[in-house]
């Protein structure tokens, strides 16, 4: 893990420390009741791992959740396929697994986005490696009966090369337009070894206007405009109450690092620092139903709240209500010292919010132990939408 310097953030990130000066007491949101228990899918022998997930709500009422199910390691090249449970109980308690998409002849499967299109179809997109260092591409399967089979595997990216989709990432635009945010890694050789693969990643933008039988890459890409051993790594994309599109990224300069696109996702603005200071690990943003409001998860390490440098934790919720621009109002959901919180989903129920993300604390190895939550509404603490001006 590459430690985030306190240079790094004053040189990038300098709105939010000025804040956090000069507001000490800030917005900070007031403790709110208590959350009901988590539900923790631990590790065993068998399954040493499980991580990166996303969850989608059947017609009936059921929510599944699928999610990356290691069972010959705990390296992000271990054999892994993705998994579901279920819950029929609003997300308190959850099924024993069962495997939804085996590794087949891929060496690891893993990284799971579900989303229910216009069409009515489930979606299931996920990361497919054949080996360690040369060959990561996204695939899409889509159901027509709410889960119970997924048809064949289809490509969104054709070229070589290693590319990453994160979990619980990819958006359908009011529009009908699906979009995703990739990272895309350099591969230097033809070896499979560390030493052909470039950690510097770039950015791109995918996008379907046919629910994902076709895919096209957007006319912008970015690289980071500044040195650093990582580049622009695990984005996001969300859509605006306004139809513009935000798009981030994590980055080891202290921040994640921000796009905006006014065009529905074919040209993108250049990467800029923004008020979300974290170390190198990812954030999830989504926007709350019926809202201009978006929620951000992330490691929040701009000072309001303790923390150790290069630790992913606290893990922090954090509100914007002017498109991402500032985050002021804040709750911090996790927050031992020990504990290496992640890769999060974001569900939207009548009940609350349903978040899963890595949870291992102490001893365990990181991203071993999976949580699952369910926070009601009256435990957020979402600031009132802005006054409309005369």
């Amino acid at each position: 893990m590459i430690r985030t310097t306190g240079a790094a953030i004053r040189s990038f990130c300098p709105v939010l420390l000025i804040l956090g000066l000069t507001i000490s007491a800030g917005r900070l949101a007031a403790a709110g009741p208590a959350l009901p228990p988590p539900w923790d899918l631990e590790p065993t022998a068998a399954h040493p791992r499980n991580s990166e997930g996303s969850f989608a709500t059947l017609a009936s009422g059921r929510i599944i959740f699928c999610f990356s199910q290691f069972d010959g390691g705990g390296d992000d090249s271990s054999p892994s396929a993705i998994a579901e449970i279920h819950s029929d109980d609003h997300g308190r308690t959850w099924s024993a697994a069962r495997v939804v998409v085996p590794t087949g002849d891929n060496r690891n499967l893993m990284s799971a986005s579900l989303l229910r299109l216009r069409s009515g179809a489930l979606a299931l997109f996920y990361l497919a490696k054949k080996n360690n260092w040369l060959d990561c591409h996204p695939f899409l399967r889509l159901s027509h009966d709410e889960g119970q089979t997924w048809g064949p595997a289809l490509p969104i990216t054709r070229a070589p090369g290693y590319f990453e989709l994160n979990n619980d990432r990819v958006v359908q635009l009011r529009t009908g337009r699906l979009v995703l945010a990739l990272s895309s890694y350099r591969v230097t050789g033809t070896v499979d070894a560390p030493e052909s693969w470039d950690r510097r990643s770039l950015i791109l933008w995918y996008y379907s206007d046919d629910e994902g039988r076709t895919w096209r890459e957007s006319d912008t890409w970015w690289t980071i405009p500044v040195g650093g051993y990582s580049g622009l790594e695990e984005p996001g994309v969300v859509e605006l109450a306004d139809g513009t599109l935000f798009s981030w990224a994590r980055t080891d300069q202290g921040c994640q690092f921000g796009f905006r696109s006014t065009d529905a996702g074919l040209t993108w603005s250049p990467p800029a620092p923004t008020e979300l200071v974290s170390p190198r690990s990812p954030a999830g943003i989504k926007r709350l139903p019926g809202s201009a409001c978006l929620l951000a998860i992330y490691n929040d390490h701009s000072g309001r709240f303790p923390f150790q440098p290069g630790k992913r934790t606290p893990l922090v919720l954090a509100y914007s209500t002017d498109g991402g621009r500032t985050w002021p109002d804040r709750q911090v959901l996790e927050d031992d010292p020990t504990g290496w919180y992640c890769y999060t989903a974001i569900h939207f129920t009548d009940e609350g919010v349903l978040l899963a993300y890595c949870a291992s604390t102490g001893e365990q190895r990181h991203l071993s132990k999976l949580r699952l939550r369910l926070v009601p509404w009256s435990w957020l603490r979402v600031p009132p939408a802005p006054a409309k001006q005369p």
